[in-house]
């Protein structure tokens, strides 16, 4: 029986998509018959409601703080014995080779988007990360960028998509509520839904608010749904304002897990013309709404497409090729896309224990 320890910044209680991601690895881990228990060390988080999967134990002392948390994961590395090291970030990797180094236990290294297409700035972090057992990505893309320097670990890698629990969502009516609330009564709807962070210019709200003056003189009844907050909110308002588009933009705030279907099937089309995202998780959870997506050719959502077989490709920089594509996706009828099950849940399961295994070595 393997015990594991997996080094995270965040799960339970933790939001965003690698919080969600380390949720269901944690699962697949947990659950496996060949496991006996796992440990997960948080970087942080916060609250949750839901109860954690048998035989996980989730130590959070080392949320007080870097020092905190290197005291934390070296002590369970020493104390525990464990049989593997899972490291869910390449910040973290100093911390999973010292806890490797003194249980003896092999690694592997998670690695998600923009983070990992080049070389950390950080010394130690450069040198550990060369040091992993295996390496897990989620996207092609990425694994691409980040072999490119690291070509030694070319030989133990592998690219593990995202998983979609696909009982969660489902193809449904427009909630008039909803509607009411963002002033899209009679509207065909584009969205984006992201975090709108000054530091992530790069998910593409930008080139459609750029694009609203155009679409709107082609397609009268358009609008545009912005999803989701951060920082940089007031400044895309300040755009929409310069452009004279509005009141063709609404901007949700954050939005509660409660009402995200629902947010999701207010649209008639999805899309994501950006040129950062390692992976674009949000598209799987749009096409599993029914809603037709765009992606972008220039980073990971290609891959959440499947290269155009679930979704349709546009190069976010061709300002006639991304409108064609939005104005194509509208007028699209709505329906899951047969072969999204590629990512269900069951499929990332077995192929996380598949590498676990092989790595273990028994």
């Amino acid at each position: 029986m393997v015990k594991i320890l997996a080094l995270l910044t965040d799960c339970f209680g933790g939001k965003g998509g690698i919080a969600a991601y380390n949720r269901a690895l944690l699962t697949a881990l947990v659950e496996d018959p060949c496991v006996s228990s796992v440990v997960a060390v948080p970087r942080q988080g916060g609250d949750f409601t839901e109860s954690l999967p048998p035989q996980l134990y989730l130590d959070r002392s080392g949320y007080g703080g870097r020092t905190a948390y290197l005291r934390t994961a070296l002590c369970r590395a020493a104390r525990d014995g464990p049989d593997l090291i899972f490291c869910g970030h390449v910040n973290l990797t100093p911390i999973a080779w010292l806890a490797a180094k003194l249980s003896g236990a092999p690694w592997i290294l998670q690695i998600h988007g923009i983070d990992a297409w080049q070389p950390s700035r950080r010394a130690m972090a450069r040198s550990a990360t060369q040091r992993a057992d295996h390496v897990m990505s989620v996207s092609q893309l990425t694994l691409d960028r980040f072999l490119s320097f690291s070509p030694r670990l070319a030989a133990h890698a592998t690219q593990i998509p995202l998983p979609l629990d696909l009982s969660a969502f489902g193809d449904g009516p427009k909630d008039t509520k909803l509607l009411a609330r963002y002033g899209l009564q009679g509207r065909k709807v584009v969205m984006t839904f992201g975090r709108l962070s000054a530091l992530e210019q790069y998910k593409g709200f930008d080139e459609i608010i750029d694009l609203m003056p155009e679409l709107i003189r082609v397609r009268p009844d358009i609008a545009y749904l912005v999803a989701g907050d951060g920082d940089d909110r007031a400044r895309l308002e300040a755009k929409a304002a310069k452009l004279g588009v509005s009141d063709r933009i609404a901007f949700t705030g954050f939005v509660p897990e409660a009402e995200k279907v629902a947010t999701y099937r207010l649209a008639d089309a999805y899309v994501m013309p950006s040129t950062g995202e390692g992976f674009g998780f949000v598209l799987l959870e749009a096409m599993a709404c029914g809603i037709p997506a765009v992606a972008s050719t220039l980073d990971g959502g290609r891959e959440a497409v499947r290269d155009g077989l679930l979704g349709r490709l546009v190069d976010p920089r061709d300002r006639t090729a991304l409108m064609d594509a939005i104005l194509a996706a509208l007028d699209q009828p709505r329906g899951v896309p047969p072969g999204l099950d590629y990512f269900a849940v069951e499929k990332f399961t077995e192929r996380v224990r598949a590498v676990a295994k092989s790595v273990v070595g028994r």
